[in-house]
């Protein structure tokens, strides 16, 4: 019997133990399922017993330094079906898609299959205006519809159009940065997106007298550039003009910075485009045959030109406004002083001779800071030579060339220098050519130069701020590296204020205010293709501003910087100083210059000595016509009429007689006469002169040939067309 017994025993044990196993299977799952699953497992019920409408964040707002918004999310809204709902509806998917597509104006077959689809949730159409979104609302209410929704949406808009438009960028439709600033503070300015949630079956359909929960979104956060506003306007203004009057054919670009802080005030970019649609055909492309965006081959024609950010990501030869950092150099190491006599005589090496750009007429022997007022090449070999190669590269690295800025921007490049570079190629690269620059590293050296030696970085993003105002978070100026002393930058700040005062770059004088400032004129790979060039920075003394024009393959009368570009960048930093209301400081030779605009008097009906006593004391002359010799007779008929205004010690025609008709007078040719000249030829016909600029006639706001009326003012722009830097000499 013990046999039976023992047998029972052990298989009661053997089942025990399966049991006890299988209870610690049980269990062991249900604590996993619980513990490690339970967090995952409740998301996915909720999930799968809710459904989820996504309500955008507003992106945040892009202002200017002073608080202009350029760049705005404006309310809209988004239409959205739920077609198992629908399905379940009275009204069908037919008559919904029907209904949908007449009031979106959208393709019926369209909206049918996506409202017809099995899933949750499809976007109908997104960014509708409210007029619209409250038309489907009214359809809904009146006619019972479920499973149809209007919510709210944001679309991104830019109220100046292509003001700064490479600066700022654009948003993809999903409202995600693309380019510029919407681009690189994308983490601040997106948002975190909400959520409508609804109760629904296992089907995905909604649940009867189920209440949706709503989870508001959290709008982005605002940007604050450094960019100005007006300072911008002003210089994508110059840009326009110059490229409509020197015919330039490559694009241009525009560069304002403070040199005290690395704050850039403007960034402007020739050929730009509308930011609000970005998409468009540029210039020059037929709109018949134009895809745009469901386009990739369209898409790369965009980034190739109208996207294209010039100031960052085009590099090219920077020729003489690159002699200002030689010049540095030279003065740092102690090689030349401003007084150091120096000569333009030819400079050999190996079977390299380089000449002065004025090789038919040398300057001879001149002190340093006249060999830089004159850009005469050899002074800057000389200076590269008696630096070396590798402490001529060590400043050339220092001043930033073989870096990247670092500016908030994406796509910046980096030039091109020559890896192991020998004497001659250190004597061209000493005088701007032979290697290549993006304009943002040329005007950031120049920040070295006039602020005291200390190179900055360029600031475009000034702070980070919620809807009520408050700081997030703050960039601050930033110091790269000092580079010079105190001493060559006031040394040198003053040698390239004589640049401007009295050498190559006179055509960017403005009367009233120090500005300094170099030239440069540099050839492309291309043949007959060339760069024209300004940097300048004012006042000379005490820079708050550096500015950098520069023009790519101008076709009109002239491709040298320093007659093209110079007064394009003066023309700016006047009206960049003028609006930062900084006062102006009249030299004796801006008084002798300047003439004073008064208004023309009434003199018809008094006497002649009335009429003249009367013109002399608004410092104005005449001329008779008529009885002259009766001083007694009246004027009958003046020229210019009253309240004409006109440049002090203008003419004035005065009439004894009632002419039948008017005068004309044929406007003769005054290219290239000087403005004593001009102004002779111009009285002697009894016509007036209005100046702009020095040097010799370059413009004439009446053609010759053309007629006038006798006594006609006739404004006459002025510049230095002769004995200018940079011609093909200097390339070679």
């Amino acid at each position: 019997m013990a046999g039976p017994a023992l047998l029972v025993k052990k298989r009661l044990v053997f089942l025990l133990a399966c049991f006890s196993l299988a209870v610690f299977a049980l269990l062991t799952r249900i604590a996993y399922i619980q513990i490690v699953q339970g967090e995952w497992l409740q998301k996915k019920a909720f999930e799968q017993q809710n459904s989820a409408r996504i309500i955008t964040p507003k992106r945040g707002i892009i202002y200017d330094r002073n608080g202009k918004e350029l760049a705005v999310s404006a309310s809209v809204e988004t239409v959205w079906v739920s077609p198992q709902t629908i399905k379940k509806s009275a009204a069908g998917p037919e008559s919904v898609a029907d209904k949908l597509a007449e009031i979106l104006e959208l393709d019926r077959n369209k909206v049918y299959a996506k409202v017809a689809t099995n899933s949750m949730y499809q976007i109908i159409k997104s960014k509708i205006e409210k007029e619209t979104g409250d038309k489907i609302r009214q359809w809904i209410k009146d006619s019972g519809i479920e499973g149809v929704y209007v919510d709210e949406d944001s679309k991104r808009y830019y109220p100046y159009n292509n003001l700064a438009a490479h600066v700022i960028g654009f948003t993809n439709v999903d409202n995600k940065g693309l380019y510029g600033i919407e681009c690189t503070m994308e983490k601040y300015l997106k948002g975190v997106p909400g959520k409508i949630l609804s109760e629904v079956d296992s089907v995905g359909r909604e649940l009867p007298f189920s209440t949706e929960k709503r989870i508001d979104a959290q709008d982005g956060l605002n940007v604050v550039l450094t960019i100005d506003e007006t300072i911008q306007y002003f210089a994508q203004k110059a840009l326009e003009e110059a490229i409509a009057d020197y015919k330039v054919e490559g694009g241009a670009v525009a560069v304002v910075m403070d040199p005290r802080n690395g704050d850039v005030l403007a960034l402007a970019s020739k050929p730009d485009y509308d930011i609000n649609d970005p998409y468009a055909p540029p210039p020059g492309v037929d709109k018949t045959k134009w895809r745009g965006m469901s386009s990739n081959e369209d898409v790369q024609l965009l980034r190739e030109t109208v996207w294209r950010n010039k100031v960052i990501m085009d590099t090219y030869e920077p020729g003489s406004t690159f002699k200002a950092v030689t010049s540095a150099a030279g003065l740092e190491e102690g090689v030349v002083t401003p007084e150091t006599r120096v000569n333009d005589y030819p400079v050999t090496i190996g079977k390299w001779t380089m000449h002065c750009w004025r090789k038919d007429r040398p300057h001879g022997e001149e002190s340093f800071a006249e060999g830089v007022y004159n850009s005469c090449n050899p002074v800057f070999i000389k200076v590269a030579q008696a630096l070396g190669v590798e402490k001529f590269y060590g400043y050339v690295k220092a001043f930033g060339f073989f870096d990247r800025t670092g500016i908030d921007l994406p796509g910046e490049q980096l030039g091109v220098f020559h890896e192991k570079p020998t004497e001659v190629d250190m004597a061209v690269a000493s005088f701007g050519q032979r290697f290549t620059i993006t304009p943002i590293q040329l005007i950031t050296a120049y920040t070295a130069i006039s602020n005291g030696g200390k190179l900055m970085k360029p600031r475009l993003v000034k702070e980070i701020t919620d809807s009520q105002g408050n700081i997030i978070k703050r960039f601050e100026p930033e110091v790269v590296r000092t580079v010079i002393s105190r001493k060559t930058s006031d040394e040198l700040k003053k040698i390239l204020e004589g640049v401007v005062s009295v050498g190559t770059g006179k055509n960017a004088y403005i009367k009233g205010y120090r500005v300094a400032g170099k030239t440069g004129t540099s050839q492309t790979t291309e043949t007959g293709v060339y760069t024209a060039s300004f940097m300048a920075f004012a006042p000379a003394d005490n820079p708050v501003i550096c500015v950098l024009v520069a023009l790519f393959n101008p076709r009109g009368e002239s491709y040298m910087g320093g007659v093209i570009a110079a007064p394009v960048a003066g023309g700016l930093v006047e009206d960049i100083l003028k609006y930062l209301e900084v006062e102006r400081q009249y030299s004796e030779k801006d008084m002798q210059m300047m003439r004073q605009e008064v208004y023309v008097p009434e003199v018809r009906n008094l006497s002649l000595d009335e009429a003249v006593k009367k013109l002399k004391e608004r410092g104005l002359g005449h001329r008779i016509e008529g009885d002259a010799d009766n001083k007694s007779a009246l004027v009958k008929e003046q020229t210019p009429k009253p309240d004409a205004s006109m440049p002090e010690k203008s003419i004035v025609i005065l009439y004894t007689y009632k002419p039948e008709r008017e005068i004309l007078v044929k406007v003769p040719d005054l290219l290239n006469k000087t403005i004593s000249e001009a102004t002779e030829t111009l009285a002697s016909l009894g016509l007036n002169i209005r100046t702009e600029g020095m040097g010799n006639a370059w413009k004439q706001s009446a053609a010759p040939g053309s007629q006038v009326k006798k006594g006609s003012v006739v404004e006459v722009e002025f510049r230095y067309v002769d004995n200018i830097e940079d011609t093909l000499d200097e390339i070679h």
